[in-house]
């Protein structure tokens, strides 16, 4: 069963090709399906209120935030990962940095070196929260935690 789930995500449409040898400088943003086998320096986003999807190869590499509903991860990011729908980590993959998500799915070998964080399902949209928005939360009895953060209102 879970063949068919993997099958039923991978064939959804690419309408958009980074190939092996090509470097984007700069962000990317895009609607339908994005493959990338090259590199992008920048933030990868999707467009607003659209059902794409992200699928990253063994080669590909991203140095910036990704904020896509499904994503297919099996190459490297060096920044934080933002999957609204679903995330599929396959054994190559590596993330540098928090990955925020409503599912996941991830393969032996896969690589977090960062957070993991599940997005509630009430919420609609995942954002960043500065630093400077943040305060230390009293009362932290969390063994090996110095600070807990809360969000100021």
């Amino acid at each position: 069963m879970a063949q068919k789930k993997e099958n039923k995500i991978r064939s959804n449409r690419v309408s958009t090709v980074i190939g092996q040898g090509t470097q984007i400088n700069g962000d990317v943003v895009f609607s339908g399906g994005l493959h990338i086998d090259g590199a992008v320096k920048g933030n990868v986003r999707a467009e607003d209120g659209t059902d794409a999807i992200l699928s990253l190869s063994e080669l590909g590499t991203i140095e910036g935030e990704v904020h896509v509903p499904m994503i297919i991860l099996n190459g490297a990011v060096q920044g934080n990962v933002f999957a609204t729908e679903q995330i599929e980590m396959a054994t190559k993959s590596k993330v540098t940095g928090d990955v925020t998500y409503r599912l996941i799915e991830m393969a032996v070998g896969a690589e977090v070196n960062g957070r993991l964080l599940r997005q509630d399902d009430n919420l609609k949209e995942i954002v960043s929260i500065p630093s400077d928005k943040a305060k230390k939360h009293p009362g932290s009895k969390a063994k090996g935690v110095d600070e807990n953060f809360a969000v100021e209102s």
